[in-house]
């Protein structure tokens, strides 16, 4: 464990995410509440004690902010191992909060002998710097200057953002994204519960009874939608979840029966369906998204390793998901996307490897490769007894292993983020052939243009002319869901009232 200790509560995500992208294995625990923190220390003896003080500057003088990295001793007092001050301007809080990284990231390299490939920056959000600076004219030495100075970065992270925000750039030509708009769908079951998922997601098992009652309230969530945004023109739907193709043939036909009834889909760039575990997807199915013109769907093996599939709670088999993505191919579908996840229980590199070989067979038209991100929600967090002394390691060999398989399948990277409690500093990349790469993930990620999100655990997200982003969100259970569609709907209308007036 390590624990640190603030005199003012500020920045603790920031510091919580700077501290575990060193220490990957460790618990960390910020407080600024010494009293919580001595309890803490009690009970397990800490690896480090951090002590981080905001200071006000008299009057004259500038803010300030020390950090002390103390060592414990033997007889439960502690030594000061590193020291670490730097100036501020607490009125300007980013600058302050840059600062604050900047200063704890030397110190920790300085303590544990460790550069991290993205430094200290710590956002979910990277490529949004590089795209930034873009649009402003900069070009790319004055890009990497900034982001090498300014977070430490390193030089191939930093061209690697770059990389990515120019080709993000050249794909939003395609679209009038700024008057436009982007719906997302979700639909909150899933044949079973993997044991790394937060999502909100319930077994389709224990709802079965109640799926027309949620696709109902989805109806009158989906008409009021869109008649606040009549007028505006749609470019990318996105139906994800859970697994959308839990719902029977049926009820994915109704479902998309609706969308096209009330939204008007002339202006499409990208209509997605996150098909998903091959454990949900049959022929009929995906009849079903072919006769309604889906242009792209995403098949998620997540491994190709069998036992692992055991332990993670995925009810297929890396046949299923070749045998699907053969029906799919064969059904006439060219834009097929596979996800998968590094950094599960008990994968090496040699584990890694062999799913890369196995996807380079298929040769899907997009790959993402997200690393392994545990959120409280997650039974490998919440149950961490039933996956003890299971190995769950990630590496930055790993993270350029499945980037040269990409780019050996003729896939470039065109999106990027990372995640809260994504231990190690590592990044979620999509990859795609040409013509080939999700709008809809630019899109979102990048915060470009407003998203309409209906169904359980959604969150909207307005974009203002004046930089502002406001957001609204669904609550995730879903019978409360059902039961409050009513409040959920005044929510939306309250933040895109006079979104219609382009």
């Amino acid at each position: 464990m390590i624990t640190v200790c603030l005199n003012k509560a500020n920045f603790e995500y920031d510091i919580h995410s700077l501290v575990k992208a060193f220490y990957a294995r460790e618990e960390v625990k910020v407080f600024a509440d010494p009293e919580k923190i001595q309890r803490l220390e009690q009970e397990c003896s800490p690896r480090l004690r951090l002590e981080i003080l905001y200071q006000n500057g008299e009057e004259g003088e500038k803010d300030s902010i020390e950090i002390n990295l103390l060592e414990p001793r033997e007889d439960f007092g502690y030594d000061i191992g590193l020291t670490g001050r730097t100036e501020a301007d607490f009125s300007q809080r980013i600058e302050t909060k840059n600062q604050l990284k900047r200063c704890l990231y030397q110190m920790l390299s300085q303590y544990t002998g460790q550069t991290l490939p993205w430094g200290a920056l710590t956002g979910i959000r990277p490529v949004k710097i590089a795209m930034s600076m873009l649009e402003e004219g900069k070009g790319d030495e004055e890009i990497q200057d900034y982001m090498a100075q300014s977070y430490f970065a390193s030089p191939e992270k930093i061209n690697l953002s770059i990389e990515i925000a120019k080709r993000e750039r050249k794909l939003l030509q395609q679209v009038d994204y700024q008057e436009g708009y982007s719906l997302y769908i979700g639909i909150p079951f899933c044949p079973s519960i993997c044991s790394y998922c937060s999502f909100s997601s319930s077994p389709i098992e224990k709802w079965k009874e109640r799926v027309q009652d949620y696709l109902d309230a989805l109806e009158v969530e989906i008409n009021v939608t869109a008649q606040l945004c009549r007028g505006r023109k749609l470019n990318t739907i996105y139906i994800g979840g859970g697994t959308p193709t839990t719902l029977s043939p049926k009820y994915l036909d109704w479902l998309l029966d609706k969308v096209g009834e009330y939204f008007d889909c002339d202006h499409l760039a990208e209509y997605t369906v996150e098909a998903g575990r091959p454990d949900s997807i049959t022929r009929d199915k995906l009849k079903v998204l072919k006769d309604h013109g889906i242009s792209r769907i995403s098949i998620n093996p997540q491994t190709m390793k069998q036992q692992t599939l055991d332990i993670i709670g995925r009810r297929h088999t890396p046949e299923q998901a070749i045998e699907v993505f053969s029906i799919a191919r064969e059904l006439g579908f060219d834009n097929i996307n596979m996800d998968l996840i590094v950094g599960l229980p008990e994968e090496s590199i040699v584990d890694v490897r062999a799913t890369m070989e196995a996807i380079q067979k298929l040769s899907p038209d997009s790959l993402t490769v997200h690393s392994l991100a545990l959120k409280r929600a997650a039974r490998f967090q919440m149950f961490p007894e039933d996956y003890q002394g299971m190995e769950m390691a990630n590496s930055w060999e790993i993270i350029d292993l499945t980037a040269n398989y990409a780019r050996m399948m003729g896939l470039a990277p065109y999106y990027l983020y990372r995640q809260k409690n994504m231990a190690g500093n590592f990044e979620n990349v999509g990859y795609a052939a040409p013509g080939k790469a999700g709008l809809y993930n630019i899109l979102m990620m990048e915060e470009k243009q407003p998203i309409l999100a209906l169904g359980a655990g959604s969150i909207s997200k307005r974009l203002f002319s004046d930089g502002r982003i406001e957001r609204c969100e669904n609550v995730k259970d879903v019978a409360q869901y059902i039961g409050r569609i009513d409040e959920m709907i005044e929510r939306k209308k309250a933040l895109f009232q006079d979104f219609n007036l382009c």
